[in-house]
């Protein structure tokens, strides 16, 4: 077995690797970068290196935990080289003016959402998690942290239906890192691949990281009582092995969860609102008010939650004018369409008006 197969190597990432093994340079998984240097788990162990030679000016290609990469066999400092091209990776759009995305995690499996049951759901932020997890390539799941707070087993499973409802096809996992209840569920559903944590501050991320490490390795802040919530403990992101098979990476708590061109993402988030649309009378339904509309024959027949359609068009919405800040075209045709109904307003309003003053 390869030194490396526990962080992910195999035979693909091998065959990939083959011209930068040519070059007599080694392979090694990202394991943290901090300030231009980063640090590799390699055949020979945990190495740090310069990454100066393959930072472009594209924030989305930056070197980043979970990306393998091509290392210099010595020297001082060693260099990384070269970086694979990845799998998957988990972007989300910056809270700066620039228009920019930020890569989160690379070359991810499973993207779990953890989810505090000591604070009130807030099925619309979920929502907005399993866009960017499903957007990336990852499957997502969502874990309900802090489950030993919900004592009740009758409350406990109507919050999982909740957001059973907010999130079809995930896994939905209540957790209690207190009491190990799901710990050995989470386990072996991780044990085959990649995972990261997400999810904001006082979710219980470190706490749940180390129950599924065994060990205190992350640190762990107190949590407010009055909100459930908590200050930042992780800092950086860090690649970590599980001891039942898989790696780990854990983030910082995400204060805005911004999507980064996102539309196959959101559609997937709403898959059951995108299934019932095909049978719309027009191919280009805005569900509002139009004929032969099947999503609001749903809705109104009690089969599709309103909030569910308002969450989906919030998310759309978004992600279009988040393309649209670095699409000229896009930014034209939302100009078009946004005269178009105004203008379709103005003769409503002009109709009505004249009506009146028969």
């Amino acid at each position: 077995m390869h030194p490396l197969a526990a962080y992910g190597w195999d035979q693909r990432w091998a065959a990939a690797f083959a011209p930068y093994a040519a070059q007599g340079l080694v392979p090694g998984r990202v394991v943290r970068v901090d300030r231009g240097r980063c640090d590799l788990v390699t055949a020979d162990g945990l190495v740090r290196a310069d990454t100066a030679l393959v930072t472009p000016n594209d924030p989305l290609r930056v070197i980043c935990t979970g990306d393998w990469a091509a290392l210099e066999t010595g020297g001082e400092p060693r260099y990384v080289q070269a970086c694979l091209t990845r799998r998957t990776a988990i972007v989300r759009a910056t809270s700066s003016q620039r228009s920019e995305g930020q890569i989160l995690a690379a070359n991810v499996d499973y993207a779990v959402i953890a989810v505090s049951l000591a604070a009130e759901l807030d099925l619309g932020r979920i929502e907005r998690f399993l866009a960017l997890a499903w957007e990336s390539g990852a499957q997502p799941l969502v874990v309900l942290t802090k489950a030993d707070l919900v004592p009740d087993p009758v409350a406990l499973s109507y919050l999982v239906q909740d957001v059973e409802t907010a999130a079809p096809g995930v896994l939905v996992l209540p957790v209690s890192s207190r009491t190990g209840d799901g710990l050995d569920v989470l386990r072996a559903t991780l044990s085959s691949g990649t995972s990261v944590l997400l999810g904001v501050s006082g979710t219980g991320k470190s706490t749940l990281a180390n129950g599924l490490l065994g060990a205190e390795v992350m640190d762990v802040q107190t949590i407010r009582e009055v909100d459930g919530k908590g200050r930042h403990t992780t800092t950086t992101r860090n690649l970590l092995a599980l001891p039942g098979g898989g790696v780990l990476i854990d983030t910082p708590g995400l204060r805005g969860v911004g999507l980064w061109d996102a539309a196959t993402g959101v559609g997937q988030a709403f898959s059951e609102i995108e299934e019932i649309a095909t049978g719309c009378r027009f191919h280009d339904c805005a569900h509002e008010s139009e004929p032969g509309c099947e999503v609001l024959r749903a809705i109104e027949a009690g089969e599709l939650p309103v909030r569910r359609l308002q969450s989906y068009r919030k998310l759309l919405r978004e992600n279009q004018r988040i393309v649209a800040k670095t699409d000229a075209r896009l930014r034209a045709e939302i100009r078009r369409d946004w005269r178009l109904k105004s203008a379709e307003g103005r003769a409503r309003w002009e109709a009505k008006r004249g009506g009146h003053s028969r």
